[in-house]
């Protein structure tokens, strides 16, 4: 009797005011979707509107014409972000990377809480600020802008988000994978290497994107540290072109050419940022970087 009650139970359609809320529910998380999606369509729809008639050949291969020349391009400012970028990534990544696992692993002490307080800190440090501090520490020392200064200052920036994110990654994955590798004898560096971080890789190469696309952008740092360059140079102890910083002179510029081309370049490195984390996650899923 109770088994024939349940199948009852199970057969009666749903009522109505539950069938509303969830209708109601639905349709809310779609608007909450859509309101997100708006925004970032608007502004990707209006960059190609106002960019997409200054992109050429000429554009992306020749460095910037004097003023009052017509014609040019931002290609020595393309390569430049590439190499400031390549930088940044170098220094950061490892070290990002490093301090997550260390707070993962070892960190339930009074040094690893020091450093989160430090990294969710530095994470809400304006830009600007960590471009004095790189001005400070490296250019001051070198005694001339360079390449490997906007680097520097753009990896301080990229540390605490990969830092925060490979730790949040790796304290996901279950206990009991930690445990079977012990339990095989494998020693507990070598499990964090290949069996924790492994499993994790997918969520810590989403966050060295996310922290890569967020100092993409950047251009107060740059002003203190790489500070523009004309022509082209690949010269990483010397001053060197970047794309934020050539949007940014040619935008506050009075020269209606320098502004459609800063049009072009923002349109540039939107295309350039997510077609480089498109390309990790593309890698990622495929098992390129390890398991996803």
């Amino acid at each position: 009797m109770p088994d024939t009650r349940r199948a009852q139970i199970a057969l009666e359609p749903m009522s109505l005011r539950r069938r509303l809320t969830d209708h109601v529910m639905t349709g809310l998380a779609v608007g909450t979707v859509i309101l997100v999606l708006l925004p970032l369509i608007a502004i990707f729809g209006y960059l190609v509107y106002r960019g997409i008639g200054s992109i050429n050949w000429a554009f992306l291969t020749q460095t910037p014409k004097p003023v009052g020349e017509s014609g040019g391009g931002m290609a020595n400012a393309i390569v430049g972000s590439c190499v400031i970028l390549g930088i940044a990534s170098i220094i950061g990544v490892p070290f990002g990377i490093g301090a997550g696992i260390y707070l993962a692993e070892y960190g339930r002490n009074t040094f690893g809480n020091v450093i989160r307080f430090t990294a969710d800190v530095l994470n809400g440090v304006p830009s600007i600020v960590i471009g004095i501090v790189a001005y400070a520490i490296v250019v001051l020392y070198q005694r001339h802008f360079s390449a490997f200064a906007g680097g520097v200052a753009l990896a301080i920036m990229m540390v605490p988000t990969i830092t925060r994110t490979t730790e949040e990654m790796l304290l996901l994955v279950p206990r009991a994978l930690r445990e079977a590798s012990y339990g095989l004898g494998v020693p507990r560096w070598r499990t964090t290497l290949s069996i924790t971080l492994r499993t994790a890789t997918s969520g810590v190469i989403t966050g060295v994107m996310l922290a890569f696309a967020r100092v993409a952008g950047e251009t107060a740092p740059l002003l203190f540290t790489a500070f523009g360059n004309q022509f082209w140079n690949l010269n990483t102890a010397q001053p060197t072109a970047a794309l934020p910083l050539q949007i940014f002179t040619y935008a506050i510029s009075p020269y209606d050419e320098w502004h459609r081309q800063a049009w072009a370049g923002a349109l540039v490195l939107i295309i350039l940022i997510v077609g480089a984390v498109a390309a990790v996650r593309i890698a990622v899923r495929h098992g390129t970087f390890g398991a996803a």
